[in-house]
């Protein structure tokens, strides 16, 4: 079975998600598990997006 979620919640997409796809003004910028989407995000645009919404 195959369950597609939007979501804003971060925690919820770091904890349930096989994997993780952000996307920006209708754009797929990065898919990955959420470990790597987290700790290594490829995409400038990711890295920027992150930067804003979590607190380390």
């Amino acid at each position: 079975m195959t369950m597609i979620v939007v979501t804003h919640e971060m925690g919820f997409a770091r904890e349930v998600a096989h994997r993780v796809a952000f996307m920006d003004f209708g754009e797929l910028m990065e898919i990955a598990p959420p470990q790597e989407f987290f700790a290594h995000p490829k995409s400038e645009r990711t890295k920027l997006f992150l930067s804003k919404i979590l607190t380390h």
